[in-house]
């Protein structure tokens, strides 16, 4: 049973409901509302309420129409959309285009123009195009929305000094200076409140604090701000919202036709895939939480865009704004725990409450308080990590790009010029192709590093000819492409060389790629052509994922170094041949060739006993079932054992092929690093104290590099008390290393599911022989007598208890080895000095999922680790 999700049990024989002859069947009732989603919708109603007014009052419409869009955004979306836990309402990603159309076309042809791109919306939700949005780079998403909050806070900085801003950034950049010489002392000092406010209040320290951070930033900030004004009889302009029954409504769009089309499509643009990048987020969110991805299934991409196409046609036609799904609203929803719809939903309804009964309410905010709020969205969609992403990405020009063109001309001139940068970069990718050639005793190496191209024939042609005919090469092709120009250049060359006596070996630089098959001392071919052996047996390519894998050949026959079976019988060299030994053959000048021995002795068939490894296991080598002869056998060193023993073709070849794939491909990026370190000595921060077992990788569970861990591995993750007569001071002799030599800041206990050693425990039985094993696991007994004492708190996991005592057993070994940790005299001492933290940790292997143990408290729980929050 899963660890981390808990799973559904359909009963296999489901029992037939009968319902009575003259009764209707019971239909089946609508989600009910839990309190979970009451409280989440409050806490999402008390953000969108300052921030919808705020986003309003910087596009220049009227105030109402962002409570419309609020109450629209959550009532209809929210029943409608594919993303149950997203919240729709006015996005800040849309101020900057909704601005520019009431400048230009004005309020009720804006309005017009929301309800076509509605429209337009429900049409690319009925033809499924969905997933098509996705495709738009990241770096240009992310550009938009960085130019639009730049836009943003220009705009909304004229405000919260006083002023008035313009439709342009030019010009509002172009005022700002007189704007300074004329500050309002009241609006600035309004404003410097609001952000002090939203930024110090998610700060708070202590109990207190987290009590209070219970109560939402923004609504904290412009209560705060507002009532100050009211205090201090600050005469600022405060909002005003008109009545209902002067509401302005869509009317029909005036205008140039192809003005109002590129308007529509803009709108349409930036709707849907803000949306639909929001829904991709707000999963990853739910899938960080265990207990809540069980309920809420993942987006259905298709059905949120009709459910936002619905909600833009009424926002239009009511006279709100544009209606996207917003990322700060979603990642509150979840934050505050919602289940289902219908927290979103209500959150809409409470929308519509405020707006018909706290108008007087309202009206007391003064509009420096929502510019300050507004402006410091758009600070925050300024992401720094989105910057590094890029830049780590070598995307970092379609950034800026995008990023000027939306500051300077517009959102849909900026995302254009995005979009043609974006793509001008691909084609330079794909056109940037580094052919290098090479001797190296005796055998020439063409290097191929990036697709190859008909752009890249000519230097292909160029360095081919640099092998002299009839010489041995090795074509080394580091790219996932090639095209049929250059596939017959290829071809053509490797069939002249083949005609002059010389030898072509096409290789992959990965681990596992191998193209073409070996044709004799001619060389490889790139297609497979009759009468050629075929020993394409290994199927890795350059997506295979990490896995602890081997390419096996399977065992058909037998390899003999000189005429008799080289590895027992039914045995051959080949059975696990992958390029790396192609390549060590090239590399040393050995070519490996089709066998010439033919009616090589085959051994007979060999039963395997009860108990025995399975046929096509490596322990199995040398006793495989049925034997045909080898068709292939590889002479060469650098392969098994470097002898041409039998003993090579197990553990020993795979032991030296991952060596060489070290040396070939990784050993040339660490370098630097691993030079740094054999300078500098080791400083590792952390002592990572863990189980042997081979399936915890603990650089990759940690995120961690070269230097970073000082790690310890045992069976069990045991830490023997000090004093005990164990026969192994090895574990505490790295404590005391760790602790006062390396000087580490941190103790991690990794405990992980299970766990064999745990299992050996509650298995022990007093009469069994003694041996070394259980000598060493008798450190393990207090753990087991601590799960059996009732009077202690019971470990458990956040949101579970432990799936079966196995489980339980490795939670309480953490704990216990905690205890044990503190009782040595360097840890202790590092303790009461406040140099050293101890973490205990849980790995769950099948979910791929990690629990720390929570600090403080009486209870013991492991909490889930999850991915990083949406950003604003």
């Amino acid at each position: 049973m899963s660890a981390c999700t808990p799973t559904r049990h359909d009963d296999a024989n489901p029992k037939e409901h009968s319902h009575e002859p003259h009764s209707p069947p019971a239909r089946p009732r609508g989600p009910r509302l839990t309190g979970a989603d009451a409280s989440a919708s409050i806490a999402v109603f008390l953000i969108a309420l300052p921030l919808s007014l705020g986003i309003a009052l910087a596009t220049g419409a009227p105030l109402q129409a962002g409570l419309v869009a609020a109450a629209v955004g959550g009532v209809v979306v929210g029943r409608l959309g594919g993303a149950p836990l997203q919240v729709s309402g006015p996005a800040a990603g849309l101020t900057v285009v909704t601005a520019e159309l009431i400048q230009r076309y004005g309020w009720r042809t804006t309005c017009a123009i929301t309800v076509l791109a509605g429209l337009a919306q429900l049409g690319l939700g009925l033809l499924r195009v969905a997933r098509t949005a996705l495709a738009v780079s990241p770096a240009i998403v992310h550009g938009m929305l960085a130019g639009i909050g730049v836009t943003i806070a220009v705009a909304q900085l004229h405000i919260v000094l006083g002023g008035t801003p313009h439709s342009s950034v030019l010009l509002n950049l172009r005022d700002l200076p007189a704007q300074l010489a004329q500050v309002q002392t009241a609006s600035l000092a309004v404003s410097a409140l609001t952000l002090a406010l939203l930024l110090a209040w998610p700060r708070l320290p202590g109990r207190g604090g987290r009590l209070l951070r219970a109560m939402p930033a923004p609504l904290v900030a412009v209560t705060g701000a507002t009532a100050c004004a009211a205090l201090l009889g600050f005469s600022l302009p405060k909002v005003d919202l008109p009545s209902w029954s002067s509401h302005a409504l869509a009317g029909l769009p005036e205008g140039p036709v192809l003005g109002l089309i590129a308007a529509v499509l803009t709108i349409t643009l930036v709707c849907s895939v803000q949306s639909l990048l929001g829904a991709v987020a707000v999963d990853k969110l739910i899938a960080a939480r265990p207990e809540l991805s069980a309920r809420v299934g993942r987006a259905d991409l298709d059905r949120e865009l009709l459910g936002q196409g619905a909600a833009n046609v009424v926002s239009g036609a009511l006279g709100g704004l544009p209606v996207a799904g917003v990322a700060v609203r979603s990642t509150a929803n979840v934050n505050a725990g919602a289940v289902s719809r219908n927290s979103t939903m209500l959150h809409g309804v409470l929308v519509v409450i405020a707006a018909l009964l706290m108008v007087p309410v309202l009206e007391l905010i003064p509009l420096a308080s929502l510019a300050a709020l507004v402006m410091a969205v758009g600070i925050q969609m300024v992401s720094l990590h989105h910057i590094r992403t890029v830049t780590r990405h070598r995307e970092v020009l379609v950034y800026a790009v995008t990023t000027l063109g939306v500051v300077f001309l517009g959102v849909l001139e900026g995302v254009t010029l995005g979009i043609g940068m974006a793509v001008g970069v691909a084609l330079h990718r794909l056109t940037r192709t580094r052919i290098t050639h090479h001797e190296e005793e005796g055998v020439h190496h063409v290097r191929v590093r990036g697709q190859l191209t008909f752009l890249a024939v000519p230097r292909l042609s160029r360095t081919l000819h640099l092998v002299p005919q009839g010489a041995r090469a090795v074509v080394e092709l580091d790219g996932s492409f090639m095209d049929h120009a250059a596939y017959e250049a290829l071809q053509d060359w490797q069939n002249t060389q083949a005609a002059h006596g010389g030898t072509v070996e096409l290789v992959g630089r990965r681990t596992g790629v191998r193209i073409g098959e070996p044709t004799g001392p001619a060389g490889f071919h790139l297609d497979g052509r009759p009468g050629t052996p075929d020993t394409s047996g290994c199927r890795c390519h350059p997506w295979t994922p990490w896995r602890n894998h081997q390419c096996a050949i399977p065992e058909t026959g037998t390899s003999d170094r000189a005429g008799s079976p080289a590895g027992g019988p039914g045995t051959t060299d080949e059975a696990t041949h992958t390029p790396e030994d192609t390549r060590s053959s090239a590399l040393t000048g050995r070519l490996v060739t089709p066998s010439a021995s033919v009616g090589t002795p085959t051994a007979p068939t060999t039963a395997l006993a009860p108990g025995d490894p399975p046929a096509d296991s490596p322990e199995t080598t040398g006793t495989a079932s049925t034997t045909a002869p080898a068709p292939t056998t590889a002479t060469g060193t650098g392969t098994g054992t470097g002898t041409g023993t039998g003993t090579g073709t197990g553990t020993g070849r795979q032991l030296a092929r991952g060596i060489s794939a070290f040396q070939r491909n990784t050993a040339p990026l660490v370098r630097g690093e691993l030079a740094r370190l054999a300078r500098e000595g080791q400083q590792p921060s952390q002592l990572f104290l863990t189980c042997a077992d081979s399936r915890l990788v603990t650089s990759m569970i940690t995120s961690s590099g070269p230097g970073d861990l000082f790690v310890v591995r045992n069976v069990g993750n045991l830490v023997p008390p000090p004093g005990e007569e164990s026969g192994d001071d090895s574990v505490a002799a790295a404590i005391e290393y760790g602790v006062d030599v390396l000087r580490v800041r941190s103790i991690t206990v990794c405990g992980h599911s299970g766990c064999g050693a745990m299992q050996a425990l509650l298995a022990s039985d007093q009469d069994t022989v003694e041996t070394p094993l259980r000598r060493w696991l008798r450190h393990g007994g207090p753990s087991v007598a601590r799960m059996a004492d009732g009077s202690r708190p019971t470990a458990r996991l956040a949101g579970r208890a432990a799936a079966d005592a196995v489980e339980q057993l490795c939670l309480t070994n953490v704990i216990q080895q905690l205890e044990h940790l503190r009782a040595h005299d360097s840890v202790s001492r590092a303790l009461r000095a406040g140099e050293l933290e101890l973490h205990g940790m849980y790995f769950h292997v099948g979910e791929a999922q990690a629990y720390l143990l929570a600090d403080g408290g009486e209870d013991e729980v492991f909490d889930h680790v999850g991915v990083a929050d949406l950003s604003a």
